[in-house]
């Protein structure tokens, strides 16, 4: 597919720098512009994004010409309903944006029991008709299910021209997530890629000391993140590798990885693979921030705040930052981990298939005390 760019970065806009409870507009415009300048062109939002495509309007569409950026965004199909359509949606998304067309447009997150919404709504059909009419330039989906769903998307809807999924280096043989076999399904048909969560979430930007000096042995100024983003983006047929960036330490190393993409060596994998076996080997919870759990919560409670600081105990041992993590959330109301009543409806809507319940009553016995 024609369109990519040569530099693969990709911008995501679902974790702004924030200011109090909004998205800080000013903090947003320089780190955009420091991308634009690097030689990124592809920004990432959805529709489900809190603010985000506001955000993309006010620091991007209104101050770069339309010829210097591209614009990915999406329509949630698990909030459609009779009144609510795809059509209103795309509208709405295209106002927000403050712009006439999408560069790339998505069905987000197509899996399991999501998969006959977007049928009922007639997303598919809608998109097909944006795509003749020009309003989308780029038609895929996002994926967060097994190989055979995915082998029976891409039949029936061979207007499919690129897939975003989640690749990483530690799930890549992960059962329940199916990195390999996903990519693989892609390759096969000649279906371009779009990553999310390679370095999941930021989880493989900050290691035990231990882990992280098998990486500095072999490259004593590149971080940790900049061996996550290499290996999953020199991989054949991906085109976009997306990161969530609210620091311009964060930007810069990104540019820096992205300016000169260089596959891992042998000796530079082999580290990976025994970081990973590390990583693993800890038993973290493999939350990557989505945020897809708390909205539903009836007991509102903050679950990728916990479980960050649950994991710094199951990496780091049981120390005061956890704690001070941990209660900082409770404090700006996020209910305890305590409190969760088992209802379900967080596992029910996880993309990485977590046992949400059973970790929350886990990190309860740490950090409730």
């Amino acid at each position: 597919m024609e369109g990519w760019n040569s530099n693969k970065l990709g911008f995501g806009l679902m974790r702004l720098p924030k200011k109090g409870d909004e998205i800080d507009l000013e903090a947003t415009a320089e780190l955009v512009d420091a991308f634009l300048a690097g030689g990124g062109t592809y920004f990432d939002t959805a529709y489900v994004y809190a603010g985000s495509e506001v955000a993309f309007r006010e620091t991007i569409a209104k101050r770069h010409p339309r010829d210097s950026y591209t614009i990915a965004s999406k329509v949630a199909g698990w909030i459609l309903n009779d009144e609510f359509t795809v059509e209103k949606s795309f509208r709405e998304s295209l106002e927000r944006c403050g712009i006439e067309y999408f560069d790339y447009y998505l069905l987000h997150s197509v899996q399991g029991s999501r998969v006959p919404m977007y049928e009922k709504f007639g997303c598919w059909d809608f998109c097909r008709e944006m795509v003749k009419e020009g309003r989308i330039r780029h038609f895929g989906f996002s994926f967060h299910g097994d190989p055979p769903t995915l082998e029976r998307l891409l039949d029936e809807h061979p207007e499919t021209e690129f897939v975003q999924m989640q690749l990483n280096y530690v799930d890549w043989e992960n059962e329940a997530i199916c990195c390999a076999g996903n990519y693989e399904v892609c390759r096969r048909r000649g279906v371009d890629i779009i990553v999310m969560e390679p370095v999941k979430g930021g989880m493989l930007a900050s290691l035990k000391p231990e882990l992280e000096d098998k990486l500095r042995a072999l490259d004593p100024d590149a971080t940790p993140s900049s061996f996550a983003m290499r290996y999953v983006g020199a991989l054949p047929g991906v085109k976009v590798v997306l990161s969530g960036m609210n620091t311009h330490e964060q930007l810069q190393d990104n540019l820096r990885t992205f300016r000169d993409l260089r596959p891992l060596t042998e000796a530079e994998r082999k580290a990976v693979h025994e970081v990973r076996d590390g990583i693993l080997a800890a038993d973290t919870v493999p939350c990557t921030s989505c945020r897809y759990c708390v909205s539903g919560c009836p007991q509102s409670i903050n679950i990728p705040e916990i479980f960050k600081a649950y994991n710094l105990i199951l990496t780091f041992g049981d120390h005061l930052r956890p704690h001070l993590y941990y209660n900082d959330a409770v404090d700006l109301g996020s209910g305890r981990a305590s409190d969760c009543i088992g209802c379900g409806q967080c596992e029910g809507v996880c993309p990485q298939h977590i046992n949400i319940i059973e970790r929350l009553a886990g990190a309860s016995e740490k950090l409730d005390v």
